[in-house]
């Protein structure tokens, strides 16, 4: 099986366990990047944790959980190397995977029930990426990573 760097915020926290325990009774790895309570704490610190550990090559990919989903991708999405999409079902997380080869999934603890959550969770890691046509769009995103505005 894979090993999966989780990380969440103080609304998430509560979801990021059942998510580790659902990912560890399916015999994944995890790496766990906090938060370890429902104390209130800052999400771009648990979104670069987990990227950090993607992108270091330490977890196949990364799943990160906040209020809503949006801000912990964001502050993933800005650690070189990572394509994080928030995810609302199944379809969402699979296509994701499949047409961005998205490396980090968020999801919101206060948008979505807990099994649907976990079928998120199993979908993401079932789908693997297409390449193709999708490679050369991944690819243009990539390059956005060293994008510099003096040159434009």
């Amino acid at each position: 099986m894979s090993v999966i760097a989780v990380g969440a915020d103080h609304a998430g926290f509560e979801l990021k366990q059942i998510i580790v325990q659902h990912l560890t009774a399916s015999g994944h790895q995890i790496v766990d990047c906090g938060t370890d309570d429902q104390t209130s704490v800052d999400y771009p610190e648990f979104g670069a944790a987990v990227a950090r550990s993607v992108a270091a090559a330490e977890a196949e990919r990364g799943i990160v959980v906040c209020g809503s989903g949006i801000g912990i991708v964001m502050a993933a999405g800005k650690v070189a190397g990572i394509r994080a999409a928030t995810v609302h079902d199944v379809t969402t997380a699979r296509m994701t995977r499949e047409h961005n080869d998205a490396n980090v999934i968020g999801i919101g603890a206060r948008m979505v029930g807990e099994q649907t959550a976990l079928d998120i969770v199993d979908a993401y890691l079932q789908a693997s990426f297409e390449g193709g046509r999708h490679q050369r769009r991944v690819e243009k995103l990539t390059a956005l990573e060293t994008f510099d505005s003096a040159s434009e």
